[in-house]
């Protein structure tokens, strides 16, 4: 990781430096362009195409998607005690989904009108899963289970597949746990535009979610009006927090843990106790020794992983509200006025003992998170957005009388007398 002071030459331009904004290169737009382009013209052809040349496997229009057969052997196989912790997490996840679900509603207004919303699920949506070097079977449940939860009743999943044409059983599993009621074994950008705009084989989408790499994000962002999207949630980020009161063996499992995710994840730790600051650094290296994946972590440590010494918590928190990070850990004696001064995470665990990973898995909040500066604009994943609201207005003869002098105003206003006429024509009728 890279260490620096606030009394290094280069502290204030590489604090400026987290202040991000999720904004594509022109060069990622452009290959992503071209991926939709491809996708919009030879549809199933170009799925086809781009899957054997990004992930080398052959498939065929008849195999884009996952059967019946393999679900059943994926079941067969599973674990019993990985079938309990998925049924685990998902009964949290539809716990916390029935909180956040918006009902319906209705009171009447100052002229007497009776107004509301009205609430119902999407009729079909799609549900973006990573692959890469390790099955995102938590991802599965951390989208598709809130879509179950909202009643969804159709739930397409897209996720790429190796060689092997076969999808990992236990991903598999907890799609079907999770509600998938189609797994198209399609990943990258390719999938993105297959469920926003369609194709013959692909049933377009009314809203697509989930997280993904550059690429994805990207496309997603791209299909904005083809389709609606959820957030922009790329590559893992974590943000540590801590004043003297942190654990140094804690703080470093975190870091490494969201290390694990890959090559791109982000990881920084803010302190203002260098005591703990060179803890913290000893505690990486003595930890990582001992992961399988060390070589992975380490990579993604030495390519953007940070430790920043500030002159104090406020600092700390300003450089929190800047960076905007999907996860943040805050660790510090004054927790509650410290957690009302942050803005703009993602997701906040508070408290040593408060492990990010069992966020990831299992607490029930969704681990679909805004990344790379997005979680300025973005919130996370929750029940509500798989909900469409529709409002709802209904009158009767003496409040439309009462609205009628303010409509008139608003229409002369505006030079729009039709408008004012509509309704004292029903006033006076």
């Amino acid at each position: 990781m890279r260490v620096i002071t606030y009394k290094d030459r280069g502290y204030q331009k590489f604090v400026g430096s987290l202040d991000r904004r999720a904004e594509p290169s022109q060069e990622l737009e452009e290959v992503v362009a071209g991926i939709v382009g491809e996708v919009r013209r030879r549809g199933d052809r170009a799925l086809i195409d781009f899957t054997k040349k990004f992930d080398k496997a052959k498939l065929s229009v008849g195999s884009l998607f996952v059967s019946e057969q393999e679900f059943a052997e994926a079941e067969a196989v599973v674990a019993p005690a990985t079938k309990r912790a998925i049924r685990s997490s998902r009964r949290n996840i539809h716990a916390f989904a029935k909180e956040s679900l918006r009902k319906d509603w209705k009171r009447k207004n100052a002229e007497g009108a009776v107004v509301g919303e009205r609430f119902t699920p999407f009729d079909r949506v799609g549900i973006y899963v990573p692959g890469g070097k390790a099955p995102l079977v938590s991802t599965a449940l951390m989208t598709g289970a809130f879509a179950q939860a909202a009643k969804v009743p159709e739930i397409i999943a897209a996720t790429p597949v190796g060689p092997a044409r076969k999808v990992n059983p236990d991903l598999l599993y907890a799609l079907r746990q999770a509600g998938a009621t189609e797994v198209l074994k399609v990943g990258g950008a390719q999938a993105i535009a297959a469920l926003a705009m369609g194709t013959k084989s692909v049933r377009r989408v009314d809203k697509i979610f989930g997280p993904g790499n550059a690429f994805v994000v990207e496309a997603k962002r791209q299909m904005v009006g083809a389709v609606s999207i959820d957030l922009l949630p790329g590559p893992s980020e974590v943000l540590v927090i801590s004043d003297s009161s942190g654990d140094p063996v804690c703080i470093a499992a975190d870091l490494l843990a969201q290390a694990e995710h890959g090559g791109d994840s982000v990881v920084g730790f803010v302190t203002n106790s260098s005591r703990l600051l060179k803890q913290v650094e000893k505690e990486v290296a003595r930890q990582l020794k001992r992961l399988s994946r060390s070589e992975y972590i380490g990579e993604s440590l030495r390519k953007a992983g940070f430790a920043v010494l500030v002159r104090s918590i406020d600092d700390a928190i300003k450089i929190c509200n800047e960076f905007a990070p999907e996860h943040l850990s805050l660790v510090v004696k004054d927790e509650r006025r410290r957690l009302g001064e942050i803005r703009t995470a993602g997701a906040i665990y508070l408290g040593n003992i408060s492990a990010i990973a069992v966020g990831d898995f299992l607490a029930g909040p969704s681990h679909t998170l805004p990344t790379g500066g997005a979680g300025k604009s973005f919130s996370g994943l929750r029940a509500d957005q798989f909900q469409r609201r529709t409002s709802i207005v209904k009158m009767d003869k003496a409040s439309v009388k009462k609205s009628l002098s303010v409509v008139q105003e608003f229409a002369r206003m505006e030079g729009l007398d039709a408008h004012g006429e509509s309704v004292r024509l029903r006033v006076e009728q």
